[in-house]
C-alpha cells in the first residue's frame, strides 16, 4: 500500500482591522503575499495534490485559492465545516475517513488545531505560524492515522520568491 502524504496548511495572515465576524475575516495584505509562496513550494516539492479540504472561514478559502493558483494541476477542493475551530481529534476524524484511493491531501485550517494535529501525528513539538506548512508521511491507510503514526518531512513557512 502506498504511503499517504498529509499537508497541513495554516491559513495566511488575516486582517483584524475590520469588524467582520471571525468566519468572514479576510486576508491581510501580508497574507495575500505569503500564501502564493506556499503554493510555489508545493508545486516544486510534490508530484501532485489529490484533494484539498478547506475550512469554510473566508481567510482559509482565500489562502487556498492563492496557493492553488500556483499549482500546475488543480486538485479537487472540499469545504468542510468541521475544520473551522476544530481540535486535533476532530481534524484527525476528518483525516481518518478519507478514501484510500487518495494519496496526497492538503488540509487548510486554523491554530491551535492544525499545530496540535501535526504534533499528535508526529510526536514532535510543532509550531505553525500563518502560511506555514507541515508535510507528514503516513505509512498506511488514512483510517490508521493516529498518535505518533506519521513522519514530519517538512515544516515551516516557505520563503518569499
Amino acid at each position: 500500500m502506498p504511503k499517504r502524504t498529509l499537508i497541513l496548511l495554516r491559513h495566511a495572515k488575516s486582517d483584524w482591522s475590520g469588524d467582520e465576524t471571525d468566519l468572514a475575516r479576510p486576508l491581510a495584505k501580508r497574507g495575500q503575499r505569503q500564501a502564493p509562496d506556499a503554493g510555489r513550494w508545493l508545486a516544486a516539492n510534490l508530484d501532485r495534490v489529490d484533494l484539498a479540504i478547506v475550512s469554510p472561514a473566508r481567510r482559509a478559502r482565500s489562502s487556498w485559492d492563492l496557493v492553488a493558483a500556483e499549482l500546475d494541476v488543480l486538485p479537487r477542493r472540499r469545504i468542510d465545516d468541521r475544520v473551522y475551530t476544530a481540535s486535533d481529534q476532530e481534524l484527525l476524524a476528518v483525516v481518518r475517513e478519507l478514501p484510500d484511493d487518495i494519496e496526497t491531501v492538503v488540509l487548510v485550517g486554523h491554530n491551535p488545531g492544525i499545530e496540535d494535529l501535526a504534533s499528535l501525528l508526529t510526536g514532535e513539538s510543532v509550531t505553525m505560524p500563518t502560511s506555514a506548512l507541515a508535510v507528514i508521511t503516513l505509512p498506511g491507510p488514512w483510517a490508521t492515522a493516529g498518535p505518533d503514526s506519521g513522519v514530519l518531512r517538512a515544516l515551516g513557512r516557505p520563503p518569499a520568491q
